[in-house]
């Protein structure tokens, strides 16, 4: 039986796309390994989306190919965005590389990497949109957390996103589909569904039903065995009463909401092209807060988009300011080959973009004190998931903290409590951007 290692950089999505393949391999007779060395074959599942991601796989892939020296590793396959975006240029300048898949043919990983093994060079780049959206997964995440992707590819053609070029156009998944694999996912005793898509709030637009479906999802997804349902990404302009309604009636949604504004000034959005203004955006919050008591915001900016001036810096500033929203994520503007932000005049220098981003990340770090300190004295019900060495206490997330995106609360136990246990902490204290505590006697879950 052959092995066959994978590491799968970039986005939760690719993550999925990753579970799936080697789903596909173990059914063919693969053997999965974590240790690279050992492995007959390895797959690096790639993102392509910013430069930095670009040069990050480009290090994984030469960092795997030396396992054809060091360990048993007979061939080496690529797959994922910047195979897409790249195809031709990875093939003749990366002979390490043996076989490549495109974002529209992860269901012929097993022929390339039997192509691989055999020492042949394979490509399989078929049309993005006749992706598949089924099939099995052999899940990364810990087991009582699941990503739960419920569409594919995005068709909002924001300008300085190559996304569309990479993943295909938007394609909801069918929710009967949907609707079975969650209960597979319950079944399996996962407590966290993490509900991820490039846009989910537009599920269900492009079905035959012409309608937006997520509400209706989320209701029958509240019928399961599932502690936690999270939400990841909602545009601001898609945001419903409905919707709104039945995030704020359904206990098992947690009031946690992931909304990319972008930036707030008019002018740059447009830019963008993205709608909606910095007056906009505040209405909606307000309204959010209003209708959803305890609700945490977290949202994602991009600073120094060309012609980006000082006065509309210092308006997006003045809106972190006004409106208070407790997780930030700020990145430098990343002029991308193909889009058409990169070809807009007055590019604004690197110095520049990254003094801006720095003043965001400091004013918001000052948020996200004021937050953790409100929360002193509070007792939070905290997702365990281990024991930290370094801190020698143990760790988790409360509803407000998403994977790998944010904090952790480490707390002190009597009880040594389990990976994946709900357990009541009273919050005494920060540590930076986490929440110290202690873990209190009762329910747990």
């Amino acid at each position: 039986m052959p092995k066959i290692g994978l590491v799968s950089l970039g986005c939760a999505k690719n993550l999925v796309d990753s579970e799936h393949m080697l789903a596909l391999l173990r059914a063919a007779g693969w053997e999965i390994t974590e240790d690279m060395a050992e492995a007959d074959v390895g797959v690096v599942n790639t993102c392509g989306f910013i430069e930095a991601a670009k040069s990050e796989a480009i290090e994984t892939i030469l960092e795997t190919a030396q396992y054809k020296q060091t360990g048993n590793m007979k061939g080496l396959v690529v797959t994922g965005c910047l195979v897409q975006r790249y195809a031709e240029e990875m093939q003749k300048e990366l002979p390490e590389i043996d076989a490549i898949c495109g974002t529209g043919s992860y269901e012929n990983i097993v022929d390339a990497a039997n192509a691989a093994l055999g020492g042949q060079k394979a490509a399989y780049m078929a049309d993005m949109a006749s992706a598949a959206l089924e099939g099995d997964r052999n899940r990364l995440t810990q087991s009582y957390t699941a990503y739960f992707k419920i569409a594919e590819g995005c068709s909002n053609r924001c300008g300085y996103c190559i996304i569309p070029k990479l993943r295909g156009p938007y394609r909801s998944r069918e929710m009967g589909a949907l609707l079975e694999e969650a209960r597979e996912l319950s079944d399996a005793g996962v407590k966290e569904l993490i509900v991820i898509a490039q846009d989910i709030t537009k599920y269900g637009m492009d079905l035959p039903e012409h309608k937006r479906l997520l509400p209706e999802l989320l209701r029958q997804l509240c019928g399961l065995d599932f502690t936690w349902i999270r939400l990841h990404y909602l545009y601001p302009d898609q945001i419903t009463d409905e919707l709104i309604d039945v995030i704020a009636s359904e206990p098992k949604i947690v009031k946690y909401l992931d909304i990319p504004l972008q930036h707030v000034s008019k002018r740059i959005l447009r830019a963008m092209h993205r709608p909606g203004d910095g007056e906009e955006f505040a209405a909606l919050i307000e309204k959010l807060r209003a209708r959803i008591p305890g609700l945490v915001l977290r949202t994602s900016l991009i600073v120094g988009l060309p012609g980006e001036t000082e006065e509309e810096f210092a308006e997006l500033c003045s809106f972190l300011q006004e409106t208070q929203i407790e997780r930030v994520g700020v990145f430098e503007f990343s002029p991308e080959e193909g889009t058409e932000a990169a070809e807009l005049p007055d590019q604004i220098d690197a110095e520049t973009k990254a003094n801006r981003r720095l003043i965001v990340e400091e004013l918001q770090s000052g948020v996200l004190d004021d937050y953790n300190t409100a929360r002193h004295g509070e007792v939070m019900d905290v997702l365990c998931e281990g024991w930290d060495d370094e801190q020698q206490l143990w760790y988790g997330r409360t509803y407000a903290d998403s994977v790998e995106v944010d904090g952790h609360v480490y707390f002190e136990s009597d009880d040594a409590p389990e990976a994946g246990m709900f357990v009541p902490v009273r919050i005494t204290g920060s540590l930076g951007p986490d929440l110290l505590g202690v873990r209190q006697k009762g329910e747990e879950k």
